[in-house]
């Protein structure tokens, strides 16, 4: 395992005092009830409350502000003073906000986090188990009776909509632009296919971003009904296409293009896989692909990341992946990616880092047969 330096420094050597150890592990134990009570002090505004205030507030205070009765109140402010997110004053009984407590409610990737394990994984997590040992979802039963998250997603309750694609887009989106520079910079692109384009919206950068590349996004039959509204009188919506396509069809192929295909992108789509669906996709791209097709593969490769709590992030994202999404597929190292590729019969002809939050950009073409 090729880990980044940081990375090297966090894992392969103990960390904490025995101390440490024993409070963290108890800190795992109650986790249901940290994240929780963490997430209700951020609803209910107490949080809020405690960060513009420079003196602090009272229990009786936050109870007044908020409506709440003593009892609810002291339960939180005492759970959280030993979570860490909150402070609080001997001498005159205020509480304050910890920098625990600023991040926990001011930085957008922890909020994304937040509403992602409530509303779409808490549940199912519970199920984790049952699908660690079955290769399935287990935990998408509560959702409904799909084989994958994937063919369900229109038909999810709104609010589970929202904090799904709220997390989707909040880490595809911050490389986005760095991604078009690669993509229109280094090569003439014309033509692309955009795989598992989701509702369009690396298709509507595209054509906003060169206007005359020709989009095809290629997914679910249902999503790309989603894409076709989502873009809809949108500028350059005239040059997206949709091409509905089960890729774990073994018969389904790519469409063909006349006279050639430029690029191929899947942006945050293969960690939807396991490794040899992943091959089998690839190998479906080769074929649509000559020695001039580029296949771009934007992943956020854990063992890649620069900070080490965007690789514990990812890492627990691959339990999503196990309980609820597909129950196969995970949040991939590069060796893991590299060896799909090979695999396949392409080769990796450069790798773009620290793209947006930790994204990566793999640059493939086909490899080159030796007569």
């Amino acid at each position: 395992m090729n880990l980044h330096p940081a990375l090297k420094k966090k894992y392969t050597s103990e960390q904490l005092s025995a101390r440490e150890a024993q409070r963290l592990a108890e800190f795992i134990a109650w986790g249901p009830a940290v994240f929780q009570a963490s997430r209700l002090m951020i609803k209910l505004g107490i949080l809020d409350m405690l960060r513009d205030t420079d003196e602090g507030l009272t229990r009786q205070e936050i109870a007044a502000r908020t409506g709440l009765s003593d009892y609810a109140v002291k339960c939180l402010l005492e759970a959280s003073l030993c979570i860490g997110t909150v402070l609080a004053s001997p001498e005159t009984d205020r509480y304050t906000i910890s920098k625990t407590g600023w991040f926990l409610l001011t930085d957008r990737a922890t909020r994304v986090n937040i509403d992602f394990n409530h509303d779409v994984n808490y549940l199912g997590w519970f199920h984790l188990e049952e699908s660690l040992l079955t290769g399935k979802p287990e935990g998408l039963k509560h959702f409904g009776p799909w084989p994958t998250i994937y063919e369900g997603l229109s038909s999810l309750p709104e609010q589970v909509q929202r904090s799904w694609f709220g997390f989707d887009h909040f880490y595809s989106d911050s490389a986005f632009p760095q991604a078009l520079e690669i993509i229109f910079g280094k090569h003439r692109t014309r033509s692309l296919y955009d795989v598992g384009g989701n509702t369009g919206k690396w298709a509507l950068q595209c054509v906003g971003f060169d206007r005359e590349v020709e989009v095809t996004v290629l997914d679910l039959p249902q999503q790309i009904k989603m894409m076709q509204e989502n873009t809809a009188g949108k500028p350059g919506a005239e040059r997206i296409r949709g091409y509905g396509i089960n890729l774990l069809d073994s018969e389904a192929t790519f469409p063909h293009r006349q006279g050639g295909l430029d690029a191929i992108w899947m942006s945050q789509f293969l960690d939807c896989f396991s490794m040899p669906q992943i091959v089998s996709i690839l190998l479906k791209a080769k074929a649509a692909m000559t020695a001039d097709t580029r296949l771009y593969i934007m992943e956020t490769l854990w063992d890649r990341q620069r900070f080490e709590p965007a690789a514990f992030c990812l890492t627990m994202t691959s339990l999503y992946f196990t309980a609820l999404a597909n129950g196969n597929s995970k949040m991939y190292n590069t060796a893991d990616m590299q060896e799909c590729i090979e695999a396949a019969g392409l080769e990796i002809e450069k790798i773009y880092d620290g793209l947006g939050q930790g994204h990566s950009i793999l640059e493939l073409k086909v490899k080159a047969t030796i007569e």
